[in-house]
């Protein structure tokens, strides 16, 4: 993809599939975390959308992405799914792959913040869980000349997830079809506790060109504790995660990137680390959908064949941009303001 930077930005060549959960997020605000059973008070209350295909999606639109941008995946026959199709179509992201299906509600998550802290999510899966690898076609989207296949979220789409008896799971095929279709494979996991995280993501890693995940997900793909008790990041233990990841399949890049610091490994040359931007806890409004804004300044830049040290500083200030809106989508500017950010 190195050529596109040079083919000039005069055409809307090429394209991003963006493929998995969609989500309808109703963000509360909270005045504090009670303890179970006490009373907190809603400060504010937001309704965004949610999840890794759409919040990939829209974060590019709102980057002025120059390819063509189209979303696949399972909503339910509600007004969830309609909100759903209605941001697509407002952002000028083709809805022609969301299938809505009917007897099934779309997936919504409460999201409860406390503003500087952390959020807690309350989810039901609806449309999301029945989203299976034949429902969607990356040969045809190859037809039309898109480039990149995102698929998220590994570990949030049981149909896709769940192993066979030949230990291949839904996504794993699906993965392979892109690839075999010419489509770039990127994929992101969500963070999660399941005991079978490691095999079910590991099924997927060999037809992987690229995956962007955070510490947590890393360590529970590899087994591998990225922090210690206290908390600390732990250089060689994230590098140990890195290399394990290439060992185990994913072909082009393994980026992890945490609230310290991304790390970004490739085969056959040094490991490219680079600090975050520091950020003002007094400027976060939410921090719910800053993994997603930072994984669509990597699909951008993969897209148009930029050097890794210019993806991960717009990577970064994608993230801080997006601590400053109240939904996963809010916050993000164009492209050149993120290039302002990250190197102004």
């Amino acid at each position: 993809m190195a050529e596109r930077e040079e083919a000039g930005a005069d055409e809307r060549k090429g394209g991003v599939v963006c493929a998995g959960n969609f989500i309808v997020d109703r963000i509360h605000s909270l005045s504090y975390w009670p303890e179970q059973g006490n009373l907190t008070f809603i400060r504010h209350q937001d309704i965004g959308v949610g999840g890794g295909a759409i919040n990939v999606a829209t974060d590019l639109a709102s980057m002025g992405f120059p390819g063509r941008l189209a979303a696949a995946g399972c909503v339910g026959a509600d007004a969830d799914g309609d909100f759903v199709r209605q941001r697509l179509l407002q952002a000028g992201i083709g809805a022609e792959g969301l299938v809505a299906l009917g007897g099934q509600a779309t997936a919504h998550t409460h999201v409860m913040t406390v503003p500087g802290q952390s959020r807690t999510f309350f989810y039901h899966g609806g449309a999301n869980d029945k989203l299976e690898a034949g429902i969607i076609s990356p040969q045809a989207y190859a037809e039309q000349g898109y480039r990149l296949f995102y698929l998220g979220y590994l570990m949030l789409l049981p149909g896709l997830d769940r192993l066979d008896s030949e230990g291949r799971s839904g996504a794993s095929r699906l993965l392979e079809a892109a690839q075999k279709a010419g489509l770039v494979t990127c994929v992101d996991f969500v963070s999660s506790e399941d005991a079978g995280f490691s095999a079910q993501v590991g099924a997927s890693l060999p037809f992987c060109d690229y995956i962007v995940i955070n510490e947590m997900e890393a360590g529970s793909a590899t087994g591998i504790r990225p922090r210690d008790a206290e908390g600390k990041l732990l250089d060689a233990a994230v590098r140990q995660a890195g290399a394990r990841l290439l060992e185990a399949g994913v072909s082009k890049g393994v980026v992890i990137h945490a609230p310290e610091a991304c790390f970004w490994f490739s085969p056959g040359r040094e490991t490219v680390v680079m600090p975050s931007r520091p950020i003002d806890p007094a400027s976060i409004v939410s921090p719910v959908g800053a993994g997603d804004a930072f994984c669509a300044a990597v699909v951008y830049g993969l897209h148009e064949g930029w050097a890794i040290e210019r993806i991960i500083p717009v990577a970064h200030a994608a993230a801080a941009r997006c601590l400053g809106g109240a939904t996963a989508t809010d916050g993000i500017p164009m492209m050149d303001i993120l290039l302002a950010d990250a190197f102004g």
